[in-house]
């Protein structure tokens, strides 16, 4: 096991919902697997007026986020969790100098033997990460000469490809390139770091993970929430910024990635970083027009309540043109990849909650049981990210009594079959990682990139494009009824269940 240096956390924007939410449950996790080092310390900073104890009491004794935890423990227990946290005000703005928080840091660095190593976790907007990262460095927060420093960021990095590279040089200026930690939660769930495995670990896989053998790759992330209350930040985002630039590409780039040298976290970002630059970009419109689909969803019930539709979300433009469905067809331009189609969609107010990968083997070049049901049913590897997460093989197999008629079987795994393991959540895996210095599973300035080299040339043709349409689906359907045109003659989208296993096929709205 790695070893965790003494260290203190520094949450910017530490009043916030996602420090609450997310954050301080995840710490609480690693307490309570004494995974946290022995000197450790906690300091929220943000314009919130609040005391140490006050702080304390939002975040952790009652939170309601930490609330079903904290019931069945001791209280000294508790206690012990909570006094490593303490607070900084910073008064009316992020823009204002630290010297008053580089001394609260310097004096809780002595009192409890940090030893100079100090991470600055930004939740704030992301047009405060650069300034939060120049006040750093102008009272020598980012320098290492004693100690490390660490600067992690939340997405969205960048709203561009120019804005990214504008962000990159921005917080370099400050930071250098290693100290920077892009966080994105979707490359901290098990399932996502189980490709890795799957891939690089198993003959009966990786020997086949090529043009000869794949017909075709399909990725589906659905959401069956919609916009909810963050009407007036996804209307200036948009699906293919929200999900599709950063969860999905990044997931894209472990399916495509060559095989790195070994496991250290540069070999195998450096794999990544070829695999998104060797995506396909499409620039010329009748090549966008055919591989893209947007679409919003409109107003429906499910399930006997009326749904809104997103124009009528609240924060939402009542004449909005942000997709809330987005799906892409490309092609990766490398020996590995050369003919395969990769299909990826995303989309909110979908039947069910599911992110799952889908590899479509090619069929048997001989046929002989072509007449027994078996040549319209491909082999699949089904990796699942979540629910019900596992893997899934889909096979043939003949059906009992005469003849050869050939049926699918199911060859799975589930990790909650590991019952004594515990299954580490995103971001205790991902504040852990950052703690012990291994950036494997963050984004790098390349990699965020060339992920927005990629998405640019679609977002413009959406935006400025002669052809472009907007298409409309009832809350609670699998997306506009043309997106099955996007799979040419390949049949449909697989639209999966709830459980890993389930194939219906098709959906049925009550």
């Amino acid at each position: 096991m790695k070893k965790t240096n003494n260290q203190m956390l520094v949450i910017f924007g530490a009043s916030g919902d996602l420090t609450a939410r997310k954050l301080i449950p995840a710490l609480f996790n690693l307490y309570v697997a004494k995974q946290l080092p022995k000197n450790f310390v906690v300091l929220g900073a943000s314009r919130s007026d609040l005391t140490d104890e006050e702080f304390r009491d939002k975040v952790v004794n009652k939170s309601r986020y930490l609330k079903a935890k904290l019931d069945d423990l001791k209280e000294n227990f508790i206690k012990g969790f909570t006094d490593m946290f303490f607070y900084e005000d910073l008064g009316g703005d992020y823009t204002s100098e630290y010297s008053g928080l580089s001394k609260r840091i310097s004096k809780l660095n002595i009192a409890h033997g940090t030893d100079n190593n100090y991470m600055f976790y930004l939740s704030t907007p992301p047009n405060l990460y650069e300034t939060i990262a120049k006040n750093l460095s102008e009272v020598g927060l980012s320098s290492q000469q004693e100690g490390w420093k660490r600067l992690i960021v939340e997405k969205p990095f960048g709203y561009s490809l120019e804005s990214a590279k504008k962000l990159n040089s921005g917080l370099q200026q400050y930071f250098k390139e290693p100290q920077i930690y892009r966080i994105d939660h979707y490359l901290g769930k098990e399932t996502v770091q189980n490709l890795l495995v799957t891939r690089f670990s198993n003959s009966i896989f990786e020997p086949l993970w090529n043009r000869n053998y794949i017909h075709h790759v399909e990725i589906t992330n659905a959401e069956s929430g919609g916009v909810e209350k963050r009407g007036g930040y996804y209307d200036k985002s948009g699906a293919l910024r929200d999900m599709f630039q950063n969860h999905l590409l990044q997931i894209v780039s472990l399916v495509v990635m060559e095989p790195p040298i070994g496991d250290q976290p540069e070999e195998i970002r450096n794999e990544k970083v070829k695999a998104l630059k060797s995506l396909r970009i499409m620039r010329d419109e009748k090549t966008l027009f055919d591989n893209t689909i947007r679409a919003q969803y409109v107003a429906s019930e499910i399930n006997g309540e009326k749904v809104k539709g997103y124009r009528e979300e609240d924060g939402v433009d009542p004449d909005s043109t942000t997709e809330t469905y987005a799906a892409v067809k490309f092609f990766v331009d490398n020996w590995r990849w050369h003919g395969v189609p990769f299909y990826v969609r995303t989309a909110k107010r979908m039947p069910t909650k599911v992110t799952e990968i889908v590899i479509h083997f090619q069929p048997p070049h001989h046929q002989i049981f072509r007449d027994s049901g078996a040549s319209s049913k491909d082999n699949k590897l089904i990796i699942r990210i979540q629910p019900d997460e596992g893997v899934l093989i889909k096979f043939g197999v003949k059906v009992p009594g005469q003849g050869f008629k050939v049926e699918r079987a199911n060859l799975d795994f589930y990790y909650s079959s590991l019952a004594e393991t515990y299954v580490m959540e995103a971001y205790e895996r991902l504040l852990l990682d950052a703690m012990q210095g291994d950036a494997t599973l963050y984004a790098r300035a390349d990699e965020v990139e060339a992920a927005w080299e990629f998405v640019d040339p679609i977002l413009d043709y959406w935006k400025n494009g002669k052809d472009v349409r907007m298409y409309g689906y009832a809350a609670g359907v699998w997306g506009p009824e043309n997106g099955d045109e996007l799979i040419d003659d390949l049949g449909t989208w697989r639209n999966p269940g709830e459980n890993l296993a389930d194939d219906p096929g098709f959906c049925v709205i009550c």
